[in-house]
């Protein structure tokens, strides 16, 4: 079946339902969801019972690079600061010397076991070097996971930022095989305009970006988050076009949007995380479709080969090598070592080597997909037990009674003020926003006069206003007393 037009909504109605459908029961029998979503696309493939024909891998690549903006993007909104700050050393190691090394002990060893040129088999091993922030981010999250002391932050900031080092060393690679007579050495300069930009651009647009949300008068709430999205692509092509990393650029301002206060930012929030799981559902259904089964399966044996090295001999030796300047159990080495799984950011890396024109693209491209799909099956359902046996879980009765996302996790407030904003208080006329209010406490809500509103960002704080200010600490009431130039009034 070819699309059209006038099948194409169907279609992909009929496709995305069936995915959700199939996803919300896939982990009763241990099955991670986005092999059902691969799953799914395969069988409406050529191949498959659906005979949909889509063999086109330039489009598939757009749709990858635009599903990974918001994926990246979602994950940084998700990543709390202080949360990942204890840990930001271990996570930088991890995405840059734990992938480089990946990189080129898997190409090392494809050089030697296959008839690929050394060029070709780093190419390979850059395209599978980076964990898979889709599949790490679901993963971990929908099997509610409670590790011990700071592994999940380690796991999830590793997975949302490793990706720019692995596309860097893709477009390397792929110069490298395209260009024979260029030496190894010739991809530095490429490599440090890529970080150094996309870092610096990056922390740019995100200060830029915080300021154009929080002074641009929108009419309407939900306009907001379709400014985000602009901006988030802006901050991707204008890294882009410099020659700058755009994943790394989307990613550090995201960070930095996520801990700054936001006019309507719940809003913006709840709407990417829904974004990015739809991207991944269409991500995932349009690999599905681009694979052909048939073309795969000749190459299932070099595909083990090389997939059970990465994830028992490469992957281990990149991360015992690039956290041994820190102080951690060897359990835990190992545990971050298992959750190397790779999704479909790799098989959208392996479009370029296609694009490209290379002689062995087709091979590279079956054999990551058949690298992805082991990685997925046997890591990512082996997660829970895995943790159990190297004594990294929480026991059961540490656990929240309610799992909530390690990052977005919000304490309960157990103290209530009311807080009286008297003729001459500092910070009236200003918005919420601005107030630089503490992040221990929260407005629950205004009393002015008769009337009594739920605050947003963009509230403008009035004279004779009566705050409910909640806080999980005295502390943070005290703060509060603070930021407005007031006596303690606390008893």
């Amino acid at each position: 079946m070819n699309l059209t037009i006038e099948n194409i909504l169907l279609i992909g109605s009929a496709l995305l339902i069936l995915s959700i459908v199939a996803g919300k029961t896939s982990y009763k029998f241990g099955v991670p969801t986005l092999v059902l979503f691969l799953a799914i696309g395969m069988l409406a493939g050529s191949d498959g019972f659906g005979g949909i024909h889509f063999d086109d891998p330039k489009i598939a690549q757009f749709i990858g690079v635009v599903s990974l903006n918001f994926i990246l993007f979602s994950g940084g909104l998700d990543t709390n600061w202080q949360t990942v700050k204890p840990v930001f050393w271990q996570g930088f190691s991890l995405s840059t010397l734990g992938v480089l090394l990946t990189a080129v002990l898997l190409g090392v060893f494809v050089w030697l076991v296959t008839d690929f040129t050394l060029y070709e088999g780093l190419l390979l091993g850059a395209i599978v070097s980076s964990t898979d922030a889709a599949a790490v981010f679901s993963i971990l999250r929908a099997k509610n996971l409670a590790l011990k002391t700071n592994l999940r932050p380690t796991l999830e900031l590793e997975s949302g930022s490793n990706d720019p080092m692995a596309y860097v060393l893709t477009i390397a690679f792929l110069g490298l095989v395209v260009n024979q007579d260029q030496e190894l050495w010739s991809i530095l300069p490429l490599f440090l305009t890529q970080m150094v930009l996309g870092g610096v651009l990056g922390y740019l647009f995100g200060i830029v970006s915080r300021l154009a949300i929080n002074r641009i008068r929108l009419d309407f709430e939900g306009l907001y988050p379709v400014l985000v999205i602009g901006l988030m692509f802006g901050t991707f092509s204008a890294t882009d076009f410099v020659g700058g990393n755009g994943f790394l650029a989307i990613y550090i301002c995201a960070v930095y949007l996520g801990n700054q206060d936001l006019i309507h930012k719940k809003a913006i929030m709840k709407m990417f995380d829904g974004l990015a799981w739809l991207m991944q559902i269409v991500l995932f259904l349009t690999l599905g479709l681009l694979v052909f089964p048939s073309e795969v399966v000749p190459f299932i044996g070099i595909g083990l080969l090389i997939s059970g090295f990465l994830i028992f001999v490469a992957r281990p030796i990149g991360v015992l090598i690039s956290l041994v300047f820190f102080k951690m159990k060897i359990r835990r080495r190992l545990y971050i070592s298992w959750v190397g799984l790779r999704g479909a950011v790799p098989i959208v890396f392996a479009t370029y080597p296609l694009l490209a024109g290379i002689e062995k693209a087709d091979v590279i491209f079956n054999i990551v997909f058949f690298i992805s799909l082991t990685s997925i099956l046997l890591q990512g359902t082996t997660l829970s037990a895995v943790a159990g046996w190297l004594h990294v879980a929480l026991p059961e009765k540490a656990k929240p009674k309610k799992p909530t996302d390690a990052f977005m996790e919000e304490y309960p407030r157990t103290i209530m003020k009311e807080i009286k904003i008297e003729e001459g208080t500092g910070k009236v006329g200003q918005r919420i926003v601005d107030l630089n209010f503490p992040k221990s406490a929260i407005i629950a809500m205004i009393q002015r006069g008769d009337k009594f509103i739920t605050p947003s960002g963009s509230t403008v704080i009035e004279s004779g206003d009566t705050l409910v200010v909640l806080s999980d600490n005295e502390k943070g009431i005290q703060d509060v007393y603070t930021m407005f130039g007031l006596s303690d009034l606390l008893e």
